[in-house]
């Protein structure tokens, strides 16, 4: 069915019945200061780093982890927002049930949500490509720290995924975070890369969640990527319900049956408001 222009009393009634999966993109975490990869105009703002180019090369594996290092700061100050706590407001409230994101920030879980599929990882932890260990990204900054004692370059540029942009200098510069097990500079963050698989198991499991959804409610994404659209297919393909409601045309909305077009922070909460009464 394809997408038409709906009004947030059919949200409402849509979200009435509860058992409704939610997917979240990186637009719910735009109020929070982390802005997304893409405009409304659905235009990448930046290219990430690829998942062949980081395991490729010490030296990417550096710039990396030189940008991240200055990226993190700012990043991992970022708070969940008045959409993040709606979210987990009508999960408390049994509206909604397991929510799947695509973001990366753990700001859901820091919102009070519960049952969260964090499909590309999440940046706080860290995993060795070479033995498998894994700790946290906090214990890891500060090693970085240490190891790179002076290294002051400041940034006001944030970015989803937490990297930014550094010049070649201060990169060359910059000491690389050596695994504590086995030595090997091929520390990851837990992240899905560009270019890189979201495990099977994941997959599987937000396929078995979005089967057994009421409704689907995507919020924040233009689903350009078959990551996370796949399970808006599946859910039409199913006959479920799909809503969307962010800023901009996505791919999905041959497939919707509710689209809204509005800001998430204002609209989530009236949603909290109108279903309570």
């Amino acid at each position: 069915m394809p997408a038409v222009a709906t009004d947030l009393d059919e949200f409402v009634d849509l979200l009435a019945g509860g058992d409704v999966l939610v997917l979240t993109g990186a637009g719910i975490s735009t109020e929070s200061g982390i802005p997304d990869y893409r405009g409304p105009d659905g235009k990448r703002r930046v290219q990430p780093m690829q998942y062949s180019e980081f395991v490729g090369s010490s030296t990417a594996r550096q710039r990396y982890w030189a940008r991240s290092y200055v990226g993190w700061q700012r990043f991992s100050s970022a708070g969940p927002n008045a959409g993040h706590r709606a979210v987990a407001s009508l999960q408390r409230a049994g509206v909604v049930g397991p929510v799947i994101t695509q973001n990366v920030d753990g700001l859901h879980q820091a919102a009070g949500a519960a049952e969260v599929t964090e499909l590309h990882g999440a940046l706080e932890r860290v995993v060795c490509l070479t033995c498998g260990d894994r700790t946290s990204r906090w214990d890891l900054d500060e090693r970085m720290r240490q190891a790179n004692p002076g290294y002051e370059v400041r940034s006001n540029e944030i970015r989803p995924d937490g990297d930014i942009a550094l010049n070649a200098l201060d990169v060359e510069d910059f000491v690389v975070p050596l695994c504590l097990v086995c030595g090997r500079d091929t520390l990851k963050p837990d992240v899905v890369f560009f270019g890189e698989s979201v495990p099977k198991p994941v997959v599987e499991h937000c396929f078995t969640l979005t089967e057994r959804a009421r409704a689907l409610l995507v919020l924040g994404s233009s689903l350009k990527v078959m990551s996370g659209y796949r399970f808006v297919r599946r859910a039409a393909a199913h006959g479920i319900p799909v809503g969307i409601i962010t800023h901009g045309p996505t791919r999905g909305d041959g497939e919707a049956t509710h689209r809204l077009d509005a800001p998430l922070g204002t609209t989530l909460t009236e949603l909290v408001s109108r279903l309570a009464a």
